[in-house]
């Protein structure tokens, strides 16, 4: 099977090593030469010769939670002064600086674009020095903006989204954002200085509810709750021949999603909504599930969402909660299309336990990506929420099947 080629490039300014346009000289300065660049700018220079190890962290532990900022580290071999930010003799002398682009791909296909935080130099006695750099998502900058004083009108979920990205506070890139009409309508409210922007985002969020995050691209994403996936399109996960073959897979059964009661509010109201399954109290007793203070623009709405957080967590679930895949046992068609994947993406999980029929088969959705790489092998883990219910798709050999979707919410 092939090895799976990494990429690291950092983000240096046109005072750093590259291939920048010279005036004159013979090589660098001729023009219409793609090969050299004005300068002007910031570029991506690729260290990889430099990695000895990467972690790429992203997502959420598990359905109900929010999406929290993705991480890297990278780690560089240090022993030529390379990376110390205080050696001047260094190629990248004065671009070893927090706050740089970062842009991590593997197989061509991109598995993290951020920006970088801290540098840490590691010195043993013996030479043996690394230096490892952490970088950070779109979502550590959104959870230092606060919003300007602003009055919202009655408007979609996703409307709403794009109207605190292109907030004086946060000026989102247009291009860098994927945000869907969404279904929710939300009430106007006001916005101040004291409302930080992330928080206020993922209360749209929570209000859909959708999908809130930053994709492997770098960009915005917004889900909402009625994004429809073609079964067809959906890689198949096994444990045999079938399909692209994981390592290791983990099953949850238990109570961490066991809600038999749910109460919702809505801010600028006191009305309190609750929904009840009986017979699943009679079974597993009264586990609630709270939101406070949501986005709904009317009370009819609360009890909507209500009843409809009851349908999805009032039974204990059987469910794949995440699957190791070790690149380097795939080929390399099966190698990019997990490198493919991201999160809100959607996979079909077959299991057969110790390998006694019959085979268990699940839709689920990503909701975490893991990347370690070494010098000697790349092993993703993809954490795992179960599809619960996904819309009715006409024609669809999966979700266009009767009594098996929901037609909407």
């Amino acid at each position: 099977m092939p090895a799976v080629t990494e990429k690291v490039e950092l983000g240096f300014d046109e005072n750093g090593p590259g291939n920048f346009f010279i005036l004159d000289d013979p090589v660098q300065g001729v023009l219409n030469n793609p090969g050299y660049v004005l300068g002007g700018g910031s570029f991506f220079y690729d260290v990889s010769a430099y990695v000895t190890q990467i972690n790429v962290n992203r997502g959420k532990s598990r359905a109900l939670d929010r999406y929290q900022s993705g991480v890297v580290s990278v780690t560089f071999n240090n022993r030529n002064r390379f990376f110390d930010p205080t050696y001047t003799a260094s190629p990248f002398y004065g671009q070893i600086v927090p706050r740089r682009d970062v842009r991590i791909t593997a197989n061509n296909e991109l598995v993290f674009l951020g920006t970088t935080e801290d540098w840490n130099l590691d010195y043993a006695p013996n030479g043996d020095s690394t230096a490892t750099v952490s970088a950070a998502d779109g979502f550590a900058f959104l959870a230092g903006q606060t919003l300007t004083t602003a009055t919202n009108p009655v408007e979609l979920s996703g409307a709403r989204v794009n109207r605190v990205l292109n907030d004086a506070g946060v000026a989102w890139p247009a291009g860098a954002r994927s945000i869907d009409t969404g279904t929710a309508t939300l009430q106007g409210d006001s916005v101040t200085p004291a409302d930080n922007a992330l928080q206020y985002l993922q209360l749209i969020e929570s209000s859909e509810p959708g999908e809130l995050f930053i994709g492997r691209d770098g960009k915005l994403v917004f889900q909402d709750r009625n994004k429809a996936f073609p079964s067809t399109a959906v890689p198949l996960l096994t444990d045999n021949a079938s399909g692209i073959t994981y390592s290791q897979v983990r099953v949850v059964y238990g109570s961490e999603l066991l809600f038999t009661q749910s109460e919702v509010s809505r801010k600028g109201s006191s009305t309190i909504v609750q929904a009840n399954d009986l017979s699943a109290q009679s079974d597993y007793g009264v586990r609630t599930l709270t939101l406070d203070g949501l986005l709904q623009n009317t009370d009819a709405a609360l009890v909507e969402l209500a009843t409809y957080y009851v349908s999805l967590y009032a039974q204990p679930e059987y469910r794949f909660d995440q699957v190791e895949i070790i690149l380097s046992q795939l080929s390399l068609t099966d190698q990019n299309k997990i490198l493919g994947l991201d999160l809100g993406s959607v996979v079909q999980v077959q299991f057969t336990p110790n390998g006694i029929a019959p085979a268990i088969t699940k839709f689920a959705r990503v909701i975490s990506i893991g990347h370690t790489a070494s010098l000697v092998d790349h092993k993703v883990v993809l954490g795992l929420g179960t599809l619960n219910a996904t819309l009715f798709q006409l024609d669809d050999v999966a979700f266009g099947i009767l009594d098996t979707g929901t037609l909407a919410f």
